[in-house]
């Protein structure tokens, strides 16, 4: 099994065009052509953050789920066709203590109505009910990886902090990591449960009394070093693979780009969720170069 990976992972030959690649993070959607002399590519797609739940009055709300990664080691392609490019955006905060977040979008690539690359958006935090300390259920669920019909590898991205009564919220979650799942966001005063990023993805944030981070996001450019959970509570989660870390503040919990989930806040304050990260799209060619790591930088 191993020996055929290392086959498939083998890098290609983009064909007679130099070396170069575009990078799509913008959110909407556009349509790409392939340049002349250029006959396959390497690809990656992040999809957006979700969006916490809102606060207050002893509810804290869930985190939002970090955005799936999916890419491709090779993808045929014909010079001078178009392709779909979609970048999901993060979702949004809820806008109040009774209000769910909202779902991250998938950042995919197309051709036609075939989806040959897909990272799915990461799930929106659920409101806190009126009781129970710890709500099983309630944190953004992650984003799916390894999406569509050209998908060679990726992660799914973490899970949302759970929503709590009379605790602090959930913290965003990290994003995906080329080969494992983003970190999950903590929950509640005592920082429950976050966890770091694998396989280049990134950490969950952490949470205290009076903060709850929003998530990690991940880098575009390949496959690097896994964002670790942080140290101090009450802060954002750390970025894999070069991507931003989350931020921290009232209702400015908001996650990294890209793909990083919406931290929530402590039950005492009363505002709006943080918002998920957007995603991302970013396709490579020439020869010798692949994701998730071969020669992956900018030429």
């Amino acid at each position: 099994m191993l020996a055929a990976r290392n086959l498939f992972l083998t890098p290609f030959s983009g064909g007679s065009a130099a070396p170069g690649q575009v990078a799509f993070t913008s959110v909407g959607t556009t349509s790409w052509t392939v340049p002349a002399g250029v006959t396959s590519v390497s690809a990656v797609c992040v999809g957006g953050g979700g969006g916490s739940a809102g606060t207050g009055s002893n509810r804290g709300g869930a985190g939002g789920g970090g955005g799936g990664l999916a890419y491709t080691v090779s993808m045929s392609v014909t010079p001078g066709e178009s392709l779909t490019i979609v970048v999901g955006g993060g979702g949004s905060g809820g806008a109040n203590n009774f209000a769910n977040g909202s779902n991250g979008g998938n950042s995919t690539i197309s051709r036609g109505a075939t989806t040959l690359l897909s990272g799915g958006g990461g799930g929106g935090g659920s409101a806190s009910a009126s009781s129970g300390l710890y709500q099983p259920g309630t944190g953004g669920s992650a984003g799916s990886g390894a999406g569509g019909t050209q998908a060679s590898g990726g992660g799914n991205g973490g899970t949302g902090g759970l929503a709590s009564y009379n605790s602090a919220g959930g913290a965003g979650a990290g994003g995906a990591g080329y080969s494992g799942n983003g970190g999950n966001g903590a929950y509640g005063n005592p920082n429950l449960n976050g966890t770091s990023g694998a396989g280049g993805g990134a950490s969950g944030g952490s949470v205290s009394g009076s903060a709850c981070g929003g998530g990690g996001g991940v880098g575009i450019l390949g496959e690097g070093a896994s964002g670790t959970f942080p140290t101090t509570t009450g802060t954002g989660g750390n970025g894999g693979s070069g991507g931003a870390n989350g931020t921290v503040g009232n209702s400015a919990s908001n996650g990294g780009n890209y793909g990083g989930g919406g931290g929530a806040d402590d039950d005492d304050y009363v505002g709006a969720g943080g918002d998920g990260a957007q995603g991302a799209v970013r396709i490579i060619w020439g020869s010798g170069r692949a994701y998730p790591s071969t020669n992956t930088g900018d030429v």
